[in-house]
C-alpha cells in the first residue's frame, strides 16, 4: 500500500527479494499540473509494469476491504499510502501490517516527517519500521536506521535517501519476522511529537526569524510547497539560499543587495541571507545572479514592495 515516489523503493525491494506481491493498493488517479491531466500514482505505474493487480479505493476501510480480503495476504506493507487503516483492514493479513515511516519514532509522527525534521533543525533523522495499529504512527517499533541531516539536504534529497534506507530496512524486517526473531519495542509516549499536514500556505517565509531558521524553512519546503516571499504582485519562490554575515543591520525583509556581484541579499532577524535560486511569477526557476543580469531590483527597500 503506497502512492508517491517514496513508496517505489520499498515495492521494488519486495519484488527483488522474491516476495510474492499479490496486490497493490494506491490512491485514485488524480489531475496534476496546470493542464489538469489525470495521472497514475508512481506506485500504480510500477505495479502495472510487473503485472500486479492494482486497487484504488477512495477509502480502503469502506470500498477496499473486500478486495483486500480476497487476496488473503500473509503480510501488508505500507509506505506513504495516504489513508488511515481501520481495525477491519488491519485484521486481514495474518502477520499484520508493517509500515515504513520516514522518521525516528516516536518523533515526527504524521504525514510529513521529513519536512518537519528539517524545519525544526534536527541534526539526525532516519527510518522506522513498525507494526501498524489503529493510531497514527503509534504502533510498536521493529527496526530503525539513522542518517545525519546535512546543511545541503532539502526535503526532496532527504526523502529519497530515507526511501532507499527504508526499502533495505523493510527487507531486513521481513527476514526477522520470517525467522521469528524480530525486535519489538513500544513507543515512549513521553518522547512523542506529532506534526501537522503540510499545507501550501506554510511555504511563506518570515524574514524576521533568525537566518538559520529561514534557511531550514527554504530546505524543508523544497520541492513542495516551495518557500516563498510576497512581492508587490505575486510571490517570489525561493528554492535555494545561503547565510551571510558581517553585513549592516537592517529591517528584516529589506533588500540589502541586488546585483550580479553580491546576489539577491535579504536582511533577516539576526543577519542576512542570499536567495541563490529563485522563481518569479509565471517564470522558470533560475540562479538569482543570472536573473539580475536582466532585471533591476532596488536595494534598500522591503522585498514585499518589489515590482518585477
Amino acid at each position: 500500500m503506497g502512492t508517491p515516489e517514496f513508496s517505489l523503493p520499498p515495492l521494488k525491494a519486495l519484488l527483488d527479494a522474491g516476495h510474492e506481491v499479490v496486490g497493490v493498493f494506491t490512491q485514485p488517479d488524480r489531475p496534476k499540473g496546470r493542464g489538469g491531466k489525470v495521472q497514475m500514482s508512481p506506485v500504480k505505474e510500477l505495479a502495472l509494469k510487473h503485472g500486479i493487480p492494482v486497487f484504488q479505493p477512495f477509502k480502503i476501510r469502506k470500498d477496499g476491504l473486500d478486495d483486500l480480503r480476497s487476496l488473503t495476504p500473509d503480510l501488508c506493507v505500507t509506505a506513504a499510502f495516504g489513508q488511515i487503516l481501520s481495525q477491519d483492514v488491519l485484521d486481514v493479513p495474518a502477520l499484520g501490517t508493517v509500515n515504513v515511516h520516514a522518521s525516528l519514532l516516536p518523533r515526527h509522527r504524521g504525514s510529513a516527517p521529513v519536512n518537519w525534521a528539517i524545519l525544526q533543525g534536527d541534526k539526525v533523522t532516519g527510518v522506522t519500521t513498525m507494526l501498524t495499529d489503529k493510531g497514527i504512527d503509534t504502533g510498536d517499533m521493529l527496526l530503525r536506521a539513522e542518517t545525519p541531516i546535512t546543511e545541503e539536504d532539502t526535503a526532496g534529497t532527504l526523502l529519497a535517501r530515507l526511501s532507499a534506507m527504508g526499502a533495505k530496512l523493510l527487507i531486513e524486517t521481513i527476514d526477522h519476522l520470517q525467522r521469528g526473531d524480530c525486535p519489538r519495542e513500544k513507543q515512549d509516549e513521553s518522547q512523542m511529537t506529532y506534526d501537522p499536514k503540510l499545507e501550501k500556505e506554510m511555504g511563506l517565509l518570515n524574514f524576521a526569524e533568525p537566518t538559520h531558521k529561514c534557511l531550514c524553512h527554504v530546505r524543508a519546503m523544497n520541492p513542495w510547497p516551495c518557500a516563498y516571499a510576497p512581492l508587490r504582485e505575486g510571490v517570489l519562490k525561493v528554492w535555494k539560499a545561503s547565510p551571510l554575515t558581517g553585513l549592516p543591520v537592517a529591517e528584516p525583509g529589506t533588500v540589502l543587495f541586488a546585483d550580479q556581484k553580491n546576489g539577491l541579499v535579504i536582511a533577516t532577524g539576526d543577519g542576512a541571507m542570499e536567495l541563490r535560486e529563485i522563481q518569479t511569477p509565471n517564470a522558470k526557476r533560475m540562479d538569482s545572479r543570472a536573473f539580475l543580469l536582466g532585471h533591476t531590483i532596488a536595494a534598500g527597500k522591503p522585498l514585499c514592495e518589489v515590482e518585477l
